[in-house]
């Protein structure tokens, strides 16, 4: 461990919050982070007098403003977000359900944006959070429109399951993957909860690529899936044009 840069162990100690860890003592740092207590001690001050860090009363840290100022400045975070959220905000609107809107990042999906009302069914994601592509609708979105280079490899791994409804057999993956190339739209069904269904479908960048996709959570006991994917379908559209892309170009 301590042959580890100085850099690595910085961004080691920002490496120990996570969405299961959002505020961590001094201590738990050291820990999760595999440092000398000292070593920690000195490089969490530096962090929270850049405003990376912040204290609480408590004397326990949470991840600073300036964090959040700097990912802010992220492409495919805020630039995309700006352009998106009226086309998410229209289609809450009309479903007044969990509207998604997220980006691929190796073999994870990154939520960048989240809209949800009161009555919307629960959710397990929030805004940055990660999940195998295979388990989600965006996920699966993302996926079928990777080369087909990354879809073997992805393949060729082992699928986690979180309900007895998700995805892990590699054939099956591949077949819907195929559907939603074919049709332009995933619909990922009790994947992640028993009780939610997701519609999803690509967005695309000005150079045609699909940078990022949008999907709608709904309850599966009900769901209209047939009223869904064009509501979803049409969200993407808007989204891509307002990227620049213009239908039927390469």
């Amino acid at each position: 461990m301590s042959a580890r840069s100085a850099p690595a162990r910085l961004l080691a100690v920002l490496a120990a919050f996570d969405h299961a860890h959002p505020a961590l003592t001094l201590t738990d740092i050291s820990r999760r982070a595999g440092l000398p207590l000292t070593t920690a001690h000195r490089l969490v001050g530096a962090l929270r007098e850049w405003g990376a860090l912040e204290r609480d009363a408590s004397g326990v840290y949470h991840v600073g403003l300036r964090l959040w100022e700097i990912a802010a400045l992220s492409p495919r975070s805020l630039a995309l977000r700006q352009v998106a959220l009226p086309f998410l905000e229209d289609l809450y609107e009309a479903t007044h359900e969990n509207v998604q809107l997220a980006v691929r990042d190796g073999f994870e999906v990154v939520y960048v944006e989240w809209l949800s009302g009161r009555s919307a069914v629960g959710v397990r994601i929030q805004v940055g959070a990660r999940w195998p592509l295979h388990a989600t609708g965006v996920g699966l979105a993302l996926l079928a429109h990777c080369e087909a280079a990354v879809q073997e490899e992805y393949c060729g791994q082992q699928l986690a399951a979180f309900t007895p409804h998700t995805i892990t057999d590699p054939a099956v993956l591949r077949r819907v993957l195929a559907e939603v190339r074919r049709s332009g739209a995933a619909v990922s069904s009790r994947q992640v909860t028993d009780d939610a269904l997701s519609v999803a479908a690509p967005v695309r960048g000005a150079d045609g690529s699909v940078t990022a996709a949008v999907s709608v959570v709904v309850p599966e006991h009900g769901a209209r899936t047939t009223a869904l994917v064009p509501a979803v379908r049409l969200a993407a559209l808007g989204i891509s044009r307002a990227l620049g892309w213009q239908p039927g170009s390469p």
